[in-house]
């Protein structure tokens, strides 16, 4: 294999010639052999954007040539592209506040805007990682406005996914509106209602925190970029921090705007908090939803049975024909991860001291993982489970009919004591509520079939 030698601060080491990354992410990779995880893909398209943004503000404010600038745009539309994937082999567990990473970047964009100018990897006089691809930057504005600009579009899509599984079910509550069931409070027989019911209040649900993820992601749209080291903006012209953010907002799509306060936005990782908050808050009734789904459907022959949900692959080794609801299982697990990231995300967001929170490259890998795992969750959720669901009506009026909860009814007519007594008198003989309001004469038959219909 062969090697160039490139030097920085702490020395010289011998870089792989093919390699697009430079001696820091050498460094990187040698110090930091953790997880065999990296920083998503998501956050290396986002800081390539900031480099195309940077590097364009710096050329309007004849900071920087435009030769090395264009090279550098390009560079960094390649990244975009996936052509240097194979180039950021930092582990996502680092060096504090993503300067390793933040590096990795910088250098695969040096090395190749070199190539583009003329000359070799390594030939830093051409461009150089700190001094053009960084110029205006820190990685203390950097990873965190990256960190905003690769959640955003995902809530965005994890939203989407939320609005179909929403409507997915109040089809099947329209569906089922006039499929009478027992009721149940304790996981005990309680009042009638429609199937329909159950299913329109999972919708109503989910619309609710679609609305609250929506409003979370708001306080994404605000960036410190610009800040520079501490949110001062030091080394930067006075219009380059518009300039980045006009040009971030073109190159994303997004609402994106400056933080009013530079300092607080470096310091504050509440926006990720926030967020993640939402999705952990959301991820709660998830599992609330998808262990409705599990027990409606137990069974089919020794539990509640009031529901189908679709076949979707053998359910034993051992046990032939048996189905299991693995859907709304994988779902639950998905749910619990995205928990278990909020805690990590909560106890990184409070480590932070002084000027800057170091533990940013943790939040970001969790926040990230959050969202995609939500995000897929629920599309498997709509796709494979809720949409092909089917209603057992015939169980589901069995239930109704026989529910003790009927008794509940006769509380206006024959008062609760009474209707204690019926109740109490169903359970030790098996007999209906309707039944037993028979024999005992406590009603007649247009008065039963009133309060019964």
């Amino acid at each position: 294999m062969a090697f160039r030698k490139e030097k920085d601060s702490l020395g010289e080491k011998l870089v792989p010639d093919k390699a697009y990354y430079g001696i820091q992410t050498l460094r990187a990779v040698e110090n930091f052999p953790i997880s065999g995880f990296y920083l998503p893909p998501e956050m290396i398209a986002a800081i390539a954007k900031i480099k195309i943004a940077a590097a364009r503000a710096n050329i309007d404010l004849k900071k920087l040539d435009k030769k090395k600038g264009s090279a550098i745009i390009k560079a960094s539309s390649e990244i975009l592209e996936g052509k240097f994937d194979d180039h950021f082999p930092v582990d996502a567990f680092q060096a504090g506040a993503g300067t390793s990473s933040h590096m990795n970047l910088n250098e695969v964009i040096a090395n190749r805007a070199c190539e583009i100018l003329g000359g070799n990897k390594g030939d830093y006089n051409l461009v150089h990682p700190n001094d053009h691809v960084n110029m205006g930057q820190s990685t203390n504005d950097v990873i965190p406005t990256a960190m905003r600009i690769a959640a955003l579009p995902m809530a965005e899509k994890l939203l989407h996914e939320m609005k179909q599984l929403e409507d997915t079910f109040n089809k099947k509550g329209e569906e089922f509106k006039n499929i009478i069931k027992s009721g149940r409070t304790h996981l005990q027989d309680a009042v009638p209602m429609a199937l329909g019911n159950e299913f329109k209040a999972y919708g109503e649900n989910v619309k609710r925190w679609r609305t609250r993820i929506t409003r979370a992601s708001e306080s994404l749209e605000e960036l410190g970029i610009g800040g520079s080291a501490v949110g001062s903006g030091i080394n930067t012209q006075p219009r380059y921090r518009g300039k980045v953010v006009k040009y971030l907002g073109a190159i994303t799509g997004l609402n994106l705007k400056p933080a009013k306060d530079l300092f607080e936005a470096m310091q504050s990782m509440a926006p990720f908090t926030e967020v993640s908050g939402a999705l952990k808050n959301f991820a709660l009734d998830l599992v609330r939803i998808c262990n409705d789904l599990r027990l409606l459907s137990s069974g089919p022959r020794t539990g509640l049975s009031e529901i189908v949900l679709p076949p979707v692959q053998p359910g034993s080794s051992i046990m032939p024909g048996k189905v299991n609801p693995v859907i709304a299982e994988m779902t639950d697990m998905a749910a619990f991860q995205v928990i278990g990231n909020d805690l990590v995300i909560s106890m990184a967001a409070q480590a932070g001291q002084l000027e800057l929170n170091v533990m940013m490259p943790v939040i970001t890998f969790n926040l990230i993982f959050s969202l995609k795992i939500l995000t897929g969750a629920l599309s498997a959720l709509r796709e494979k489970c809720v949409k092909g669901i089917k209603a057992n009506k015939e169980t589901c009026k069995r239930y109704a009919e026989s529910s003790l909860g009927l008794a509940t009814v006769l509380n206006p007519y024959i008062g609760y004591q009474a209707a204690a007594e019926v109740a109490k008198e169903s359970y030790r003989t098996g007999k209906s509520i309707v039944d037993i309001i028979r024999e005992k004469k406590l009603m007649d038959e247009e008065g039963i079939k009133k309060i019964f219909k």
